[in-house]
């Protein structure tokens, strides 16, 4: 399945290269509500709560009145990841808060699991040269993202696994790099990182993947539908 994704910065729709370089923005970001409306799950990410630099709280909540939406960006306690389901997430997605002295924080996630039920909760393990990285990808946790899923399972009902090296390159995504991760788990896996054509996203569909697509769909080298 194919989630589009929909990255903000100041009340804008953005695309970064490798987390920290704009490529692109729009200022309509309900063009791009419309444009998605036909898929089932969408993914929203409020770039500046995740950074620290303020928040789109209104805006996200407006979008997920429109889309099924799975929210992340800057969800640091139980009680932030409650408002998200509150305010008309259907999951919320975890990255950063869910580590901790070169492990997991298992005290915060599982106060996560029960403050928003352990099946809406999306644990979002980026990888950088085979590492998992946190803190907008700029510190590296000692566990590689196989580990970092076998701990995290129990406490959550998927996976959002980015692999950074190719993220926003659309150069494609590493197929056994994903391949390990959903061998990993039993749980729901999506996959971010590059991904540009629909054969991509068939093959990890083959394997029981989601594709997370931004930057192809927004410039405009991956078409919203499958070719016939």
């Amino acid at each position: 399945m194919l989630i589009p994704s929909i990255d903000l910065r100041g009340g804008r729709v953005v695309q970064l290269v490798q987390g920290r370089h704009e490529a692109l923005s729009y200022d309509d970001v309900f063009e791009w509500v419309e444009q998605f409306r036909r898929f089932p799950c969408v993914q929203l990410i409020d770039l500046d709560a995740a950074m620290g630099r303020g928040n789109n709280t209104a805006l996200v909540a407006q979008v997920c009145e429109q889309l099924p939406c799975r929210v992340g960006g800057g969800l640091r306690s139980p009680d932030a990841a409650a408002a998200a389901i509150a305010a008309g997430a259907r999951e919320i997605i975890v990255g950063s808060a869910l580590f901790k002295h070169g492990g997991i924080d298992e005290q915060f996630v599982r106060a996560v699991a029960e403050a928003c039920g352990a099946e809406r909760v999306v644990a979002a393990v980026d990888a950088r040269h085979g590492q998992v990285v946190v803190q907008g990808w700029r510190q590296a946790v000692p566990l590689s993202p196989t580990d970092a899923v076998a701990l995290l399972e129990p406490f959550c009902g998927g996976f959002l696994y980015t692999h950074v090296d190719t993220e926003g390159m659309m150069r494609g995504i590493d197929m056994e790099a994903v391949m390990a991760v959903r061998r990993a788990t039993e749980r729901r896996v999506a996959a971010a990182g590059g991904i540009t054509t629909w054969d991509e996203i068939q093959a990890l569909d083959a394997i029981g993947v989601d594709a997370v697509v931004g930057m192809a769909l927004y410039t405009g080298t991956l078409p919203l539908t499958p070719p016939e």
